[in-house]
């Protein structure tokens, strides 16, 4: 399963393209800061990374597009692993 999105580099205030591949039980994110560019594999998940892949799950589970509930289960949890190093990051700064 692969879901792709834009956002904004919070480094240099530009597009950058976002893409999330779920293979062998693993997710794997990745970004390119153009269009037609080559991906740069390696990026670390942020909260807001999964809920937009949360929210795409969802949407596809509705329409019965190759989602699973456990599919979704699994990200919810890993979107709370976020929420809770994100606590934990906020509170030690």
């Amino acid at each position: 399963m692969e879901i792709k999105w834009h956002d904004i580099d919070p480094e240099t205030g530009k597009r950058r393209y976002l893409a999330a591949e779920r293979f062998a039980g693993q997710w794997k994110f990745r970004w390119k800061l153009t269009k037609r560019g080559e991906w740069t594999r390696g990026l670390t998940p942020t909260r807001a990374m999964w809920e937009h892949v949360l929210d795409a799950m969802e949407r596809r589970y509705w329409r019965r597009e190759g989602v699973e509930l456990e599919d979704i289960e699994l990200v919810k949890r890993l979107l709370a692993e976020a929420v809770q190093k994100e606590k934990i990051q906020n509170s030690s700064e």
